[in-house]
């Protein structure tokens, strides 16, 4: 069987790539992994290696010979083989549906191919969203930019919870944090206190919250109103002729296409002692006016991690229970181990590979149980296990789901039912904020004509710990299973700005495929990691290689010339590090 030669798409916005010469002959015998032509396209040169072992039977393109990607311009197959026509190689419409049967349901796949919604509207709107979250709101404010007739409906405040109660709670009570450590470092730094003695007013805490919230939400409710979005408040629920029902029925939206953007909620335990008022999730403890002198944490993740410090900070005694063996470990290992050792140093007691079995209330306090330790005592306890796809509007239409119970969607958000798409969190892709506003748009787009794919591969996360942590693509373990890689590294502890401003904790990791130094990942510990790693997603999205980056120059001092130096390491020119052997 004769196997084809294509043109590789070697980045996502290549659309075509130049021959610059074959380096094998018609007739040569060529072996898996050989170097067979050298193409050049706007980012790189690059040789393709033969996939296949045999005799190269066809040239269709010569040198000089601009093709676009994914097109057949060779044959590799047994001396004397016939092959197919030029681009007779092609799957059929039939196998093409056949492949997408194996890997989507059928309705989501028949969707996929569809040509994108016409704007001609039948009901009363063009989009109806349900959901006032970051998916849900950008996806209203993107259609009605697009000359959409948008309603919203939204079952509590417009923010969703990373306004009202996720991101931006959080780093009012993170900020706290970072004050009371300015304050400890303050006589290391030459600033004398008369009275360095200080409390943390809880009730003045959570109203500091609630007014940065509350601003927010109303800035979004200004945008509803500015971009003639009707909001409808109640909770929305798609009936089973496929319009929205507004609380059972009070009223009811009749759309062309929905946008189901209904986010998560925490999960609970079904353990022993989960209904006691004092086990509570991160929406419950934000709202907490006294501070716990003894908190229990039950895992280890970001939202785990991030309250710990915070509490840590203000006084609490914090114990993080987590289940796998390290905290924050989606990340890379070498990041989490930097905040580990920050955590102890706090005084925050870790308890790794354990299984938390529930608590029982003694007068009042709470005993935790962990198989195989003895009983922590807790005033109160934070589960922070994760979180699951609210699906409450689609209990009474049917849509299909995953093993893990989200909504399956398609690369433009369709779920099994094209007229209904689900950005966000309902699809448990990447349960991020700033995810859930790029899945909305694209949401949004393909209903109102459009039919531009969502990509999500460049998609940074961020950990508001102390020091930060970002990363964006591949972890260095994740990378080395794929490509032959190097990495770079560079230690904020030799950045001057990082010493000056007592923030040396940490460092910036680049992970680099050494074949055509693409950049596959970049991980940082330390200051502004999380802004410094928009940067890096500039960098990749973009496709620029490591060459490219180090031709452009970093202000001094700064903290981002770590990334930088780290860039540089790739290629062995950080002057800034000291001469490898």
């Amino acid at each position: 069987m004769a196997y084809e030669i294509i043109m590789p798409k070697a980045g996502s916005e290549m659309e075509e790539g130049e021959i610059v010469q074959w380096l094998v002959n018609e007739g040569d015998e060529v072996k898996v992994g050989q170097p067979i032509l050298e193409i050049v396209t706007d980012k790189v040169n690059m040789e393709v290696e033969s996939e296949e072992s045999g005799v190269l039977l066809k040239q269709l393109y010569g040198a000089g010979d601009v093709v676009p990607v994914v097109t057949t311009i060779g044959w590799i197959g047994e001396a004397g083989e016939e092959i197919p026509e030029a681009g007779g190689a092609a799957p059929s419409e039939e196998e093409q549906e056949e492949v997408k049967k194996e890997v989507l349901p059928e309705s989501v796949a028949k969707a996929e191919t569809e040509e994108a919604p016409k704007r001609e509207r039948k009901g009363d709107f063009d989009v109806a969203v349900i959901g006032g979250g970051p998916a849900g709101y950008v996806a209203a404010i993107r259609a009605a930019q697009l000359g959409g007739k948008v309603a919203i409906v939204e079952n509590s405040v417009l923010g969703g919870t990373c306004l009202n109660r996720g991101c931006i709670p959080t780093k009012t009570y993170l900020h706290n944090a970072e004050l009371i450590y300015s304050i400890r470092e303050a006589d290391e730094r030459g600033i004398k206190l008369v009275n360095d003695a200080f409390k943390v007013d809880m009730p003045k805490t959570v109203d500091v919250k609630n007014e940065v919230v509350k601003k927010l939400t109303g800035g979004i409710a200004f945008l509803m109103k500015s971009y003639g979005i009707k909001v409808y408040n109640g909770l929305g629920t798609i009936t089973k002729d496929k319009k929205v029902s507004v609380n059972d029925g009070e009223e009811t939206i009749d759309a062309d296409k929905i946008i189901l953007a209904g986010g998560s909620q925490p999960i609970v335990l079904n353990v022993e002692g989960a209904d006691s008022d004092r086990v509570l999730t991160s929406d419950e403890l934000l709202d907490l006016d006294v501070l716990p002198k003894r908190l229990v944490i039950v895992g280890g993740g970001v939202i785990g991690s991030e309250f710990g410090q915070a509490f840590s900070a203000f006084g609490s005694k914090v114990t993080i229970i987590e289940g796998g063996d390290r905290i924050l470990n989606t990340l890379d290992k070498d990041l989490s181990d930097v905040v580990t050792k920050r955590f102890k140093k706090e005084g925050i007691d870790i308890i790794t590979n354990a299984r938390f079995n529930g608590v029982v209330e003694k007068e009042k306090e709470l005993l935790v149980k962990v198989e195989g330790q003895d009983d922590i005592v807790a005033d109160y306890v934070l589960l922070a296990v994760g979180r699951k796809a609210n699906l409450s509007a689609v209990a009474d239409y049917d849509l299909e789901k995953t093993e893990r119970g989200y909504l399956k969607v398609n690369d433009y958000m369709q779920t099994s039912d094209p007229d209904i798409y689900a950005p966000g969190d309902v699809n448990g892709h990447l349960m991020l904020a700033h995810a859930a506003f790029k899945m909305g748009e694209r949401a949004a787009e393909h209903a109102m004509g459009s039919a531009k794919k969502v990509d999500l591969n460049t998609i940074p996360s961020a950990v508001y710990t102390f020091p930060e942590v970002a990363a964006v693509g591949l972890t260095e373990e994740a990378a080395a299973k794929t490509h032959d890689i190097k990495v770079g590294r560079f230690n904020f502890g030799s950045n001057g700005r990082a010493l000056a401003s007592n923030k040396a904790d940490g460092f910036v990791k680049v992970i680099m495929d050494t074949k055509y130094h693409e950049v596959l990942g970049v991980h940082i510990v330390g200051p502004s990691a999380a802004e410094i790693i928009n940067e890096a997603v500039t960098i990749m999205e973009t496709e620029m290689i490591v060459d490219d980056v180090l031709e452009a120059m970093h202000g001094h001092p700064t903290f981002s010339e770590v990334l930088y130096e780290a860039f540089a390491d790739c290629l062995d020119r950080s002057v800034h590090s000291g001469k490898k052997k």
